[in-house]
């Protein structure tokens, strides 16, 4: 029998007890926030309402649940950790939450976390430190340790723990991804011990307490004090490389060699992490903990931290960011969006406005372009099923929100239209006149990578409804959404664009019109720059190999091959039209046009496709100077040229009031173009340089190949002034 509801009793703070029976029922609720966070403040009033649960015998076990609707608790403040100032400072914070969490694990009654919504960093750590944990099965329940995404590692134990309740495969897997797992593979791992329905998560919570205080179900060990076993080939595979001195010694050094791999020593967090779990398990808890809290310390003050935690709080801030200056602008209501195109960009759209919950209308100019724009939507959620991101119902509930045609039947009643035909100047005008003559209120978006949204909007009735929406490819996977918007756009229609990108999952950044708007004009010289070092006979692995070595996820030259060497073509001769020589690109990259080297959607461009790897193809250096004969080139002067060329061309953007904040060319830049994160941007590392130190390198460029590194104005003020490009924000 379930024990009856007794009166609330209020705490003061973040804390309220309820009393079920013999059972208390502790509900954390920051006032005024969004969010449950961690705070040395927050620790202080947990803990002492567990010494007055601790003192009263009337309780005989507690169950901790969140007061808010979609959340358990996000994690700590980031801006605590942000506000250390020596690495000393950073390691106190986290022996304050690891003593914290300590005495929660060794508190004499049991404790059980009742999880609903994200679940992440410290809140994780929250609940490995409580002794049983049950989960809801809600999609937004998500558990995880995101910290180093922040340049940071778990610093409230976590490095301890959730080796040893996981294993420590599957908790490097977590900790070194950062990416939160559902509620279902959290139970598969261990992570937690049940999974129930949200509506049943607070009673099943109670009765299990009531269950561990009264011996009904016991746990062999405390949380986090002892190895999860596994049956069947899992407990072999744990028995063979876990459980065992060389086993474990080949798991680390693997685990040491691919993150070696993939950061190319840029990111320090991850090597840290996998010191701290190896600390814990060769020397003991307590020394791991004692590493650990050192190693959060040092990294806290790094400044590969630094740059990653203003990112977040770049990020943070765009999500309360309508677009617009006025606070009284508020967006149209969109229920219904049109899609014109069906292609690559066109069916990724479509994924994303549906995976938002909005009706979708595309149209295609025939059947076969019909079926493979619905064939594109259907093979992303397919993929989601298999990688178990979705079951089945979620799937058909989401297709059955799109639907398609060759016709404009059905585009009077969308909000929305997003144009997503080809590069044409000419076809988007036909498609704007054809739109407006079904649907004279709607917004039009055009997804143009390059042509003026003012040259678009000249077609049209009405221009203050008109805007770009530029997504990135494949949209389904990147996090931008550059808005550009004409002097004519309405508030209001910015606005709207601004709250669909979000309810799509984007982090949106506004723009002013202008070819290129910000992120292909930044990204235009950057190849270009590239393409000119081919052209003086470097190897096309020196100069990606020099980028991916400065950051980048990829070089300039196999980017070219995956966006289209006819697409980068066509932006480039817009961007030629409009700014000069300072724009141009390589004559001789136009030869591959007539090779039919497109790049990876023709098989072929400046790498080979098809095979397991993709490799130079040595028959694209024909058409350029010098053939195949090559030479060597240093890889930092490289990267100093082709990333300086994107810098400059960020700051005039800036100067020319193109963007809006630095704070928005560093997300656009980072987001959008894979701009090293961990130096936070292209502003954020102008401001490392320093403006003089800048300028002087750009001169010095300059001087050597031309007027194409003619210094930004704008950095030329700020050298003079001595001012950084963040001063005062």
């Amino acid at each position: 029998m379930m024990p009856v509801p007794q009166r609330p009793e209020s705490v003061q703070g973040a804390f309220q007890v309820e009393a079920e029976g013999v059972v208390a029922v502790v509900r954390f609720d920051l006032p005024g926030e969004p969010v449950n966070t961690l705070s040395p403040e927050v620790g202080a009033e947990f803990d002492a309402v567990l010494r007055r649960l601790e003192r009263d015998e009337t309780v005989r076990a507690v169950v901790l649940l969140s007061g808010k609707p979609d959340g358990f608790i996000a994690g700590a403040k980031i801006d605590l950790v942000q506000g250390a100032r020596s690495a000393v400072e950073g390691e106190a914070l986290a022996r304050t939450a690891q003593a914290g969490f300590d005495r929660l694990e060794r508190f004499r009654k049991p404790v059980v976390a009742a999880i609903h919504g994200a679940c992440l960093g410290g809140g994780l750590e929250w609940a490995l430190a409580c002794h049983w944990r049950i989960a809801s099965d809600d999609p937004r329940t998500r558990l995880g340790v995101p910290e180093v995404q922040l340049g940071l590692i778990p610093g409230a134990g976590g490095t301890q723990r959730l080796p040893r309740l996981v294993g420590i495969a599957a908790a490097l897997d977590l900790i070194l991804t950062g990416r939160p797992v559902k509620a279902r593979k959290a139970l598969r791992l261990g992570l937690v011990d049940e999974v129930v329905p949200p509506p049943l998560l607070r009673a099943h919570a109670v009765a299990r307490a009531h269950e561990l205080a009264t011996g009904v179900l016991r746990r062999e060990h405390p949380a986090g004090l002892k190895k999860l076993r596994k049956d069947g080939l899992q407990a072999l595979q744990q028995a063979a490389l876990e459980e065992n001195p060389f086993g474990r010694e080949l798991l680390f050094r693997q685990a040491l060699k691919q993150v070696r791999a993939k950061s190319r020593g840029h990111y320090p967090a991850p090597e840290k992490a996998i010191e701290a779990v190896r600390q814990g398990y060769e020397k003991g808890f307590e020394r791991g903990l004692e590493r650990e809290a050192q190693l959060f310390g040092e990294l806290a003050v790094s400044p590969v931290a630094k740059r990653l935690m203003e990112l977040f709080f770049a990020q943070s801030a765009l999500k309360k960011d309508s677009g617009v200056d006025d606070p009284t602008v508020k967006p149209r209501p969109v229920r219904r969006v049109g899609v014109l195109g069906g292609g690559l960009m066109g069916a990724g759209i479509a994924y994303v406005t549906t995976g938002a919950g909005l009706t979708v209308r595309l149209r295609e100019k025939d059947d076969a372009g019909v079926g493979r724009a619905l064939a594109g939507v259907r093979g992303v959620l397919e993929e989601r099923v298999r990688r178990r991101a979705m079951d089945r119902l979620e799937r058909d509930a989401q297709l059955r929100l799109l639907t398609a045609t060759t016709g404009w039947e059905g585009f009077a009643k969308v909000d929305l239209l997003v144009e997503a035909v080809f590069e044409d100047l000419a076809l988007k005008q036909q498609m704007l006149r054809a739109f407006e003559a079904v649907n004279p209120t709607g917004i039009f978006a055009s997804n143009t990578s390059s042509i003026p949204i003012g040259e678009i909007a000249k077609a049209s009735e009405h221009p203050e409804s008109v805007l770009g929406m530029h997504y990135f490819s494949p949209v389904h996977k990147m996090p931008l959404l550059e808005v550009i918007v004409t002097p004519h756009t309405a508030p209001q229609v910015t606005a709207t664009a601004v709250a669909v990108g979000k309810k799509q999952g984007k982090t949106v950044i506004v723009v002013n019109d202008g070819p290129g708007f910000y992120t292909s004009r930044i990204l235009a010289p950057y190849v270009n720059e590239a393409a000119q070092l081919l052209v003086e006979g470097a190897r096309v692995e020196d100069v990606d190999g020099a980028l991916t070595d400065f950051g980048f996820p990829v070089g300039p030259i196999m980017l070219l091959d995956e966006v289209g060497v006819d697409v980068g073509h066509k932006v480039a001769k817009v961007l030629h039209a409009a700014f000069g020589e300072r724009m141009g690109s390589p004559e001789a990259l136009s030869a591959l046009l007539d090779q039919g080297r497109l790049g990876r959607k023709a098989g072929k461009g400046f790498y080979t496709y098809g095979g397991k790897v993709k490799e130079v193809d040595p028959a694209a250096y024909d058409v350029l100077p010098g053939g195949r004969s090559r030479r060597s080139f240093d890889r930092n002067q490289i990267a100093e040229r082709v990333v300086l060329q994107l810098v400059n061309e960020a700051v005039r953007c800036l100067g020319e009031g193109i963007l809006r904040s630095p704070r928005d060319g560093d997300v656009g830049a980072v987001f959008g173009l894979g701009f090293p994160p961990f130096l936070g941007g292209p502003f954020r590392h102008a401001d490392t340089l320093g403006a003089p130190a800048l300028l002087e390198s750009l001169k010095r460029l300059r001087d050597r190949y031309g007027e194409r590194f003619e210094p930004a104005p704008l950095l030329a003020e700020y050298a003079r002034l001595g001012r950084s490009f963040y001063e005062g924000r």
